[in-house]
């Protein structure tokens, strides 16, 4: 059943892989209009997560709801219902950026006069109107980032889904791309952002610290902060993480 101003929804949500547990039995409402991070070591099962959610892998137990829409019976519904930047680049690098865009506007059903207006508007607030003839292979990585996100976005999707999307940039173009991402929560989205930066968890609305598959621990940056007496997020981290023995490999 869909609960009202929940956009994101699991309870127990468990994956194994033969015998492997990489996400255990996490619970969590995620709201509308809310910006929430999903903050781990890498190896803590974000990605796994994150891709139970998108429709991409099907949960071993428990359930998941995207838009009220169940990620299990129904992932080819999420799919299209969402917008998902993976961990991996996976555009192509032999097209323009104008190019990756138009295909993926098909990809997703869009006619020509909407992927023309979706584009001119995306280029425009990405600030990749310069950049629209380049070969996407050519590009710098934050470059390279704005893209992919633009590929999420074309079909104006509520929810979006991004898997350690600054990772690997430099710090001025991490702090550009989550511009990016408040803008998007300003108007209105949804976005399930995972992150191994302890510095990135500050700038969401709410977040889940994950270790070891599981939720430890959540609530606002303040909120947690305030809980564990620490100053930062990195200092929540480590005392969450150093109680249990120790971080993520």
């Amino acid at each position: 059943m869909k609960k009202p101003d929940v956009a994101v929804s699991a309870v127990n949500l468990t994956r194994r892989f033969d015998g492997f547990t990489a996400v255990d039995s996490i619970s969590l409402d995620i709201h509308r209009g809310e910006i929430f991070g999903f903050l781990g070591a890498n190896g803590a099962g974000k990605t796994t997560a994150i891709r139970m959610f998108c429709g991409l892998l099907e949960p071993t137990a428990g359930s998941a709801t995207v838009g009220g829409i169940d990620v299990a019976r129904n992932p080819e519904q999420v799919k299209q219902a969402i917008g998902y930047m993976s961990q991996k680049f996976s555009l192509y690098e032999d097209l323009t950026v104008r190019e990756n865009i138009e295909f993926y506007g098909g990809v997703y059903g869009l006619t020509r006069s909407q992927i023309r207006e979706r584009l001119h508007r995306l280029l425009e607030e990405l600030n990749l109107g310069e950049q629209q003839n380049t070969v996407t292979g050519e590009l710098p990585l934050g470059w390279k980032q704005r893209l992919a996100l633009s590929a999420a976005l074309l079909h104006n999707p509520d929810i979006v889904f991004l898997d350690e999307p600054t990772g690997g940039v430099d710090p001025i173009s991490r702090r550009n791309f989550w511009r990016i991402i408040h803008d998007l929560g300003e108007s209105g989205k949804t976005i399930f952002v995972t992150t191994h930066y302890m510095d990135e968890a500050e700038y969401c609305n709410r977040l889940s610290i994950m270790y070891h598959g599981k939720i430890i621990e959540m609530g606002t940056p303040s909120e947690l902060k305030q809980r564990h007496s620490c100053t930062s997020m990195q200092q929540v981290f480590l005392h969450l993480v150093g109680k249990r023995g120790g971080a993520d490999e």
